[in-house]
């Protein structure tokens, strides 16, 4: 072991290491990019609502972007003109009036240096407008079906059920004729008697079509009736909206409505957040029972997640109707068709009646051709058929937050239709702004989240799907009405196959079109999740993206998206993509307390997961030059705009998150696993809790055991934030900032598995990019209820990889072919599967063996470090027993970065060991800008050392190669500052208020002064006889809320805006009198909730923002000692 430099540290907010001398990396230490410092520049979301634009306001806007160092805005406009408008003249969407303002953007950015980024259309969600007629919308299968009886075979004239069809759109794809037994029956169809333990009527929850609501958060029940015993082996549960405990019910059974034998409980399959498009059909084991009793138990509810966004709120049920049907269908087949983003457990064949499937052989495909009206003339032969019509129509979903550009959403598994729609909004804008401006200006096509509901057909997919899957789907299509064909098993297997062909023209008819469009422009393609909303790959269309983004929202757990920033981290890892985006500091409800250091530990979490590029979200633009706030959006987002009270100061903020990103953006991430998420679909990246069952050594016992405790989600505890109602029991995100304790993870999918995966050196390479020293393959967990089943290509890839020398981790051993294979598919999965796992041997528990040059490892990991594998971990914080630093490592040229944060509010002291031996190691005080030296010690090819940070602070660890003299400082005595403090607020008419010692203007006895948002100035004239010479001196701020700009003799300083509440003076205090500012810049809060509660002379805030959830007074100024500390050079 060597000892090197060693500077004796306690809390790293003192000066001696927050202000060396050395200004800012040079660049033999990081080799930043010549063009780092503008890629790192944030960019803002710039809505525009309800049609109201207004030149000077544009300009404005423009104005204050620049001068806060932001690159770019996402152009945005929403919601119609009001009735009447909020500002006049309004600009419609497409009017004359409306491209005039958008030709003024334009051509201010360019003056201003602002890039514009332009969505598919009017409105954020998705691609659509009035150009789209219903053949070229998103299209779903639609489907009914009749029964009828043949006394002999003869041609007979068939009345044909009308299935869906929506905006007058409807299209047949095939009719069957299905022989059956009899008419089956269902409940909606008969008249049950419908009782229930409210004290309300209920009867027309059985009758089809109802549209008439039944609500309640109580426990109860409700009661089916028949005359005579119902056979059923399904039901259909329709609700209103997006609501959970209708698929939660427990379901009883009796012969006589005294003693009932609980048959089954109802389990939800995991679901998005738009999930309103169809029910949910269960299959059930068969029964046969006269009384049906559906049982509501509120405290039976597991914890809401992205991907079961319903049983995020209140217990309740919201039902429209349940139907039960003597015919079994495929378990919750609805998502299975790729209809509705949904991931189910597969269909249970014990619980089957198999005299009900449906012989493929047995069915009759009739001609559509020969529809004539609504009957259909054929010849049957004799006995009794059931009739099935399947088509399709239009989703019916618009681009709904347009204004007066809304319109169907166009087909996304189009060729023709994608382009169209480019070119009908983005072209558009480049023709009528002119091309010789827009290229300079218009510089990224952005597909923002998706909200537009998923799509599961399209006109060619007969052809696509035997093109793709090497049979055909004529024999098949009953299965997306739900009905099984041949077996359980083979039509699980095909839907799985449906589900992959949607998913693939997806990408290549959706995305790779709008690839090749914004090559076309000259333009960047950027876009956010297709998940948890459209049936897909949830990583695969980053591939064609040149920056992928997520999405992170401020004290909003129920609308947070934990999995879309994982989704955007490691898409954009695995395609090789460096920088990452994110819609950042979202919330569902302003508070209007809201400023940066409240920001700054969300941010960096952020920051250490993976996200180096910031998306602020929002800016709105205000059309008034005299109103303030202004236009917001409603009460949704940050408050980020140029009628921000803090909006001047806050460029340090900025200045910050570019400091940040430029190293974040530097070189290429260094993580270690890479984690398969299987080839279920929809699929999207794993959350850590999902890996407690593959990985609990790894992830430790304790965190383990809680993880085991929030599943359960016993009593359904809850949270309450600015007046939602959550479940306490989430993810949250700030439980996980060192998930694997010491090692950082990827997701990956199958597609960049087989198109993009090599062996170097022992560890697979995705896209040239990251190298990953072990592969995992986890057991079943929420979003991969078959882990089990793999497809051919994937496996034998798998294989491929470790002979070539990597190492795979299997959980579970693979057993079932994905999708309808043939008899030779078969065969060669049982012998690859025997080749991969036989003679397997066992060692500490954990079947191992060698293959090839590679290894494979089968089993659940229990060990604490993945030592034993040969990768040690990348850094260690507090020997594992990390909760509150979160991390992020990047290699580059010549050297290694580690970002560390204090997530925690309050000083934290930690012991990092780093998996490096660089020759030099320094640290990088990003809020200062400083390059400080660090004391560490080399041991067991690591290095180790310890960091205090003040509450939220965070540093860059750098090792290099190279090295650079850096002078450590001593404290040699602390100043308080004294005499006769003058307050004036910027904007109130009153007599400078003289205080010995600063405090909140929040203390005053004066309303106006007591409720002022805005800006206050602390002014100090104080004598200063000692020369400074070779010292440095600091000035130190005991409390501030919330920002600072620090003024001395005249000279712009700085401004302190987060812990440490200090800035480096030293250039600025001269001997003998000295004059301090100190402008001090608080929240629009106080002045809302005066106005709001109060009743002052003159109403100051004008915006069209509701303060529903404001919190009363808060502290606003400056309070307690100003200091001034001396250091000069240890020597």
């Amino acid at each position: 072991m060597r000892l090197r430099f060693y500077i004796s540290i306690g809390i790293l907010c003192s000066w001696f290491l927050g202000h060396a001398q050395i200004k800012g990396i040079p660049a033999h230490i990081v080799p930043l990019a010549a063009d780092s410092y503008e890629k790192a520049k944030p960019w803002v979301v710039w809505y525009f609502m309800h049609a109201s634009y207004s030149k000077e306001g544009i300009t404005a806007d423009l104005k204050a972007m620049a001068e806060n160092n932001i690159a770019g805005a996402y152009f945005t406009p929403i919601k119609a003109k009001t009735d009447p408008p909020l500002f006049e003249p309004a600009a419609e969407t497409l009017t004359p009036e409306w491209w005039e303002m958008f030709r003024h953007l334009v051509a201010e950015a360019k003056k201003y240096g602002i890039q514009i980024a332009m969505f598919p259309n009017d409105g954020f969600a998705t691609a659509g407008g009035p150009w789209i007629t219903p053949e070229k919308s998103m299209q779903k299968v639609v489907y009914a079906d009749t029964t009828i009886t043949v006394n002999r075979r003869s041609k007979v004239n068939i009345p044909l059920p009308q299935p869906e069809k929506l905006h007058n759109y409807y299209e047949d794809i095939q009719l069957f004729a299905i022989p059956v037994a009899k008419t089956y029956r269902r409940s909606d169809e008969e008249s049950p008697k419908v009782t229930s333990s409210y004290d309300e009527d209920v009867q027309h929850l059985a009758q089809k079509g109802n549209d008439k609501r039944f609500a309640t958060s109580q426990p109860g029940w409700i009661q089916y009736a028949f005359e005579q015993p119902f056979p059923c082996n399904a039901l259909k549960v329709d609700r209103r909206a997006n609501n959970y405990g209708a698929n939660r019910l427990k379901i009883l059974v009796s012969d006589d409505g005294v003693n009932f034998d609980e048959l089954t409980q109802l389990k939800s399959p995991r679901t998005g957040w738009l999930d309103w498009d169809n029910g949910v059909t269960h299959t059930i084991p068969y029964t046969e029972a006269k009384y049906f009793r559906f049982v509501f138990d509120p405290a039976n509810f597991e914890p809401g997640a992205e991907d079961l966004d319903a049983a995020k709120w209140k217990p309740s049920i919201n039902l429209l109707g349940i139907t039960l049907f003597e015919e079994p269908r495929v378990h919750q087949y609805e998502g299975k068709t790729g209809e509705i983003w949904r991931v189910a457990l597969p269909t249970r064949e014990e619980e089957v009646n198999s005299a009900y499937v449906i012989d493929s052989k047995k069915a009759i495909a009739l001609d559509p051709t020969a529809v004539r009206g609504e009957e259909l003339t054929t010849a049957l032969p004799a006995g009794t058929w059931k009739i099935l019509r399947i088509g399709h129509t239009t989703t019916g979903h618009k681009n709904e937050t347009a204004g007066a550009g809304k319109g169907l959403e166009c087909d996304k598994l189009n060729v023709e239709t994608v382009a169209f729609q480019f070119e009908q909004w983005f072209g558009k804008a480049y023709e009528m702004v002119g091309r010789e401006l827009a290229k300079d200006v218009l510089t990224v096509y952005h597909i923002d989240s998706w909200e537009s509901g998923s799509q599961n057909w399209t006109k060619r997919m007969p052809a696509e799907f035997k093109a793709r899957r090497g049979y055909e789907i004529s024999p098949y299509l009953p299965v997306l009405a739900g009905y099984i064909v041949n077996s359980v098993e083979e039509s699980e297997a095909f839907l799985h196959d449906f589900r992959k062909t949607i998913a693939e023209l997806l990408q290549e008819k959706g995305f790779q079109t709008l690839r090749n469009k914004s090559d076309e422009y000259g333009v960047e393609f950027t876009a956010e999740m297709t998940a948890p909303v459209m049936m897909s790959d949830g990583f695969a269309h980053f591939g064609f993206t040149d920056r992928p983004m997520g999405e992170f929202w401020f004290r909003s757990p129920s609308h947070d998206k934990p999995n879309d920033i994982l989704d955007a981290i490691s898409g954009g890892h695995i395609y090789g993509k460096n920088n990452i985006m994110a819609e950042a500091f979202t919330q569902i409800r302003m508070e209007w307390d809201e400023h940066p250091r409240l920001l700054k530990s969300l941010q960096d979490r952020n920051f250490a997961l993976g996200i180096n590029s910031l998306v602020y979200h929002v800016y709105v633009h205000n059309p008034w030059m005299d109103r303030k706030p202004g236009m917001t959006l409603d009460g949704i987002g940050l408050y980020f705009q140029r009628d921000q009270t803090w909006w001047k100061p806050g460029k340090a903020w900025v200045d910050y998150a570019i400091r940040a990103q430029q190293l974040l953006q530097t070189g290429k991430p260094v993580r270690d696993i890479a984690v398969f998420i299987g080839e279920e679909m929809p699929r999207r990246s794993i959350l850590p809790d999902r890996l407690t069952k593959t990985l609990p050594g790894i992830i430790g016992q304790s965190r383990v055991e809680r993880t085991d405790s929030l599943k359960r989600n016993e009593g359904w505890p809850t949270q309450k934030i600015a007046g939602v109602t959550t479940s306490a029991n989430m993810y949250n995100p700030a439980d996980w900032v060192d998930p694997l304790r010491g090692y950082a993870y990827d997701s990956f999918n199958p597609d960049v598995l087989l198109h993009h995966a090599k062996v170097e050196d022992g560890a697979v390479v995705f896209a040239d990019h990251i190298a990953y020293r072990l592969l995992v393959v986890p057991g079943q967990h929420l979003m991969n209820p078959r882990p089990t089943h793999f497809s051919l290509t994937v496996l034998k890839k798998l294989a491929d990889l470790v002979e070539q020398g990597a190492t795979v981790l299997f959980n579970e051993k693979p057993t079932h072919l994905y999708g309808i294979g043939t008899k030779q598919d078969s065969l060669a999965f049982q012998a690859l599967v025997d080749n991969l796992f036989d003679q397997i041997q066992t060692v500490d528990g954990l079947q191992h063996k060698m293959f090839g040059k590679g290894r494979i490892y089968l089993g659940t990991y229990h060990a604490e470090s993945f030592a034993a594998l040969g990768i040690e971990e990348d850094v260690l914080i507090n020997n594992k027993n990390n909760n509150a630093i979160s991390w992020n490592h990047r290699s580059f040229n010549g050297g290694d970065s580690y970002f560390v944060a204090n997530q925690d509010s309050i000083t934290q002291e930690a012991h990092f060991s780093f998996r490096t031996m660089a020759p030099y190691t320094y640290l990088y005080d990003v809020l200062q800008d400083k390059l400080l030296p660090i004391a560490s010690l080399q041991k067991n090819n690591r290095t180790e050392l310890t960091l205090s940070f003040a509450p939220s602070q965070s540093f860059f660890v750098l090792f290099s190669e190279n090295q650079i003299d850096i002078p450590d400082w001593k404290q040699t005595k602390t100043q308080t500052l004294t005499g006769n403090w003058r307050l004036q607020l910027t904007d109130v008419q009153h007599e400078p208020m003289i205080e010995q010692k600063p405090d909140f203007w929040t203390a005053s006895d004066v309303d106006e002064v007591k409720y002022y948002s805005g800006a206050g100035t602390y002014t100090l004239t104080f004598d200063q006889p000692q020369r400074v010479g070779e010292q440095r001196v600091k000035l130190k701020l005991e409390r501030v809320e919330s920002l600072a700009e620090i003024v001395l003799n005249g000279k712009d300083v700085g401004v302190i805006w987060t812990d440490p509440l200090e800035i480096d003076v030293t250039d600025y205090l001269r001997r003998g009198k000295n004059q301090l500012e100190i402008k001090v810049y608080n929240t629009w809060g106080n002045r809302f909730w005066y106005e709001t509660h109060k009743e002052p002379k003159e109403k100051i805030i004008k915006t069209i923002a509701t303060p529903k959830f404001l919190k009363g007074l808060q502290a606003s100024g400056l309070q307690g000692d100003v200091k001034l500390i001396w250091y000069q050079k240890n020597e």
